[in-house]
């Protein structure tokens, strides 16, 4: 009697561990993961379709570039297409801030360049410049007739403020690849701390900037990476 009374026990544990499977498969099937999938290691690589794409992504990235594009263009070309990896952006920020003339329009040129060449440099170059170039003559039309107006004043300044905090919360998502730089994190967030410094402090020239912390970050990072 014992023995048929152990018999049933276990089937009836067995049961209950077959319901609780069953309805830890079911679970899972009807509740999605919280986490998404990850990709493929092999899985290539997100980029621009075609010079009409490069044209009409730089457009779309000009026209929602109020008070500056830096956030803008961050948040699509990392974020959203991911046609630059944090640390590229980085780069080729750099890079833009160091040549000649407008930092977005350099980004451009670079970004362009790297998936069309020369073809791809322009398109992105139009893209960026063709369709805000009208929009700006428009609006300065406008301005000259209602600049006096004060609620016109008002909105100026309310866009001012709200593009100062995007360009500082650019800020801080580019800082976060600081982690992966070959200079300690203690180095880079002192050189970056001293940038900061000299520009809104100090006011001194941005060439000035550039050339001197700028060639110690570059002389350090080369040091560190030749050894």
């Amino acid at each position: 009697m014992s023995h048929s009374f152990f018999l049933a026990g276990t089937t009836g544990a067995e049961s209950d561990g077959q319901a609780q499977s069953a309805t830890a498969i079911i679970s899972h099937a009807l509740i999605p993961p919280c986490r998404p999938p990850a990709l493929p290691p092999d899985l290539p690589r997100p980029q621009p379709a075609s010079l009409a794409d490069l044209f009409f992504s730089f457009t779309w990235l000009a026209l929602q570039g109020f008070g500056g594009v830096l956030a803008v263009i961050q948040r699509e070309m990392v974020e959203r297409k991911r046609w630059l990896t944090q640390e590229e952006f980085l780069e080729d920020w750099a890079v833009a801030q160091i040549m000649p003339g407008p930092n977005v329009v350099n980004l451009s040129l670079m970004v362009g360049g790297r998936y069309f060449g020369l073809p791809g440099a322009l398109a992105a170059l139009a893209g960026m410049l063709a369709v805000p170039l009208v929009i700006v003559l428009l609006l300065g039309v406008l301005y000259t007739r209602c600049g006096d107006n004060p609620q016109m004043a008002g909105a100026l300044r309310g866009m001012a403020a709200v593009s100062a905090g995007m360009i500082a919360a650019t800020g801080v998502k580019l800082a976060t690849a600081l982690v992966k730089h070959p200079l300690p994190l203690w180095l880079t967030l002192s050189i970056t701390a001293l940038g900061v410094l000299m520009v809104a402090v100090l006011r001194w020239p941005l060439l000035y900037i550039l050339l001197g912390l700028g060639g110690i970050g570059c002389l350090l990072t080369y040091r560190k990476l030749s050894t």
